[in-house]
């Protein structure tokens, strides 16, 4: 029985760098749309000069987002995860489908009714985000730390591998009537047909991997009531002997998980409050006209994306991981002097302190997330490792509002404003 025991445990565990692969492809979906309608910015600028579209659209996307991301924590034990993620996907793919087809329909024109049809567009994202986002760091909690980090180096790769197309779409018809048009079209059709694709992988591949069912099953066994849908999709029935005990489980309540990381909490709002106060608005805003033109913008983005992929595959380098609560409260406390180093570097330098500022901004945003969220769930069982990671989400979207409404007071004292 040992042995047999002994040679079950490796096959359990089978198709762990399928599932990291599936992870990383999930967290490019999770964000990819909501970058793709960032990365068009200055498409949007040409249509709608006055309304401000890279504050503006980020702005209504947010309180959706935190609404429905503070619902779905309150009830998060009672939410199946596998409904809960294909919803998301789904959403984020008919949004994607929709802003395609809004300026198919309206033949890029601008207007106050298309950019409230954009506008809308953008709350549906907030909702999709919310769902998506929420339930698949949730549910990743309980499984490998190798996991989370791909689902978030994913989340940073949609960022970086949109900008790139969108440099490439640029160039490519920039010399073409209507090219600018063009290229958007272009990049909408890739990034809604890798929506579709992500939604089979989910379906379909992921919740068949062994050691996916052997985490779910193991949450399932620590009184999880999140996983069951998944569970049957990977050909696992629980029977009533397992549920009965499953349900003797006692979990501590979101209030006292909140306050047992309170620190990682507040830390992950911090991170993002600093970050979306820069971008995307300052970087389309308040920069100034450069060398680079129309690229200039452009730039930014790629380069902050990059270098926040890249950073979130720093702390699988086991010495180079921060793990000190306290130390990691420093580095966040720290980064506050990039806003007065972004101000005067806008007003006085060239692009190259611009592009290095940005660089420290991604590296610093990338390394210090993947930190706070791999170091979390540590110590704690299946329902409240999901229950957890509902709270941080919730704290990152309220972060990132909180950014993106301090980001206007860049616009303070400017005659437009």
């Amino acid at each position: 029985m040992e042995g047999s025991s002994q040679s079950e445990a490796p096959r359990r565990l089978e198709g762990k760098y399928l599932g990291m692969a599936c992870c990383w492809a999930l967290g490019l979906a999770t964000l990819v749309a909501w970058n793709c309608m960032l990365t068009i910015e200055d498409y949007y600028y040409k249509l709608f000069p006055k309304y401000h579209p890279a504050r503006l659209l980020t702005l209504i996307y947010m309180p959706f987002a935190v609404v429905s991301m503070a619902i779905l924590t309150y009830y998060e034990s009672k939410i199946d995860t596998r409904k809960r993620n294909l919803s998301g996907l789904v959403l984020f793919f008919l949004s994607s489908l929709l802003l395609l087809l809004l300026d198919l329909a309206s033949s890029g024109k601008g207007g106050i009714g298309n950019f409230i049809g954009i506008g809308a567009i953008a709350g549906s994202f907030g909702v999709a985000d919310a769902l998506l986002q929420g339930g698949m760091v949730g549910d990743l909690f309980f499984m490998c730390p190798e996991f989370l980090q791909s689902y978030l180096a994913g989340i940073a790769a949609s960022g970086f591998l949109i900008s790139a197309l969108r440099l490439l779409t640029k160039a490519a018809f920039e010399k073409f009537p209507n090219g600018l048009r063009k290229g958007v079209i272009l990049f909408l059709v890739i990034s809604t047909f890798f929506e579709f694709l992500c939604i089979l992988v989910y379906a379909f591949l992921f919740p068949k991997l062994p050691i996916v069912k052997y985490y779910r099953l193991k949450a399932s066994t620590e009184g999880s009531n999140t996983v069951s849908a998944d569970l049957e999709a990977g050909g696992i029935h629980i029977n009533q002997e397992d549920e009965n005990e499953a349900k003797r489980h006692e979990r501590l309540s979101n209030k006292e998980l909140l306050f047992e990381n309170i620190d990682y909490a507040v830390d992950l709002i911090l991170i993002f409050v600093l970050t979306l106060s820069i971008v995307p608005g300052f970087i389309y805003e308040d920069t100034g006209s450069h060398q680079l033109h129309s690229w200039y913008a452009i730039v930014l983005i790629t380069v902050f994306n990059a270098c926040d992929m890249i950073s979130r595959y720093i702390p699988l380098v086991e010495f180079l991981k921060l793990k000190s609560r306290k130390g990691l409260m420093i580095a966040v406390l720290t980064r506050f002097l990039l806003i007065p180093a972004f101000y005067f570097t806008a007003k006085y330098s060239d692009q190259g302190w611009m592009i290095l500022l940005i660089s420290f901004l991604g590296l610093t945003t990338g390394y210090l997330t993947v930190c706070v969220v791999t170091e979390a769930p540590k110590g704690y069982k299946g329902p409240e490792q999901n229950a957890l990671g509902n709270l941080l989400v919730l704290c990152v979207l309220c972060g990132v509002f909180a950014g993106v409404a301090l980001d206007w007071l860049w616009l303070v004292g400017k005659k437009e404003f």
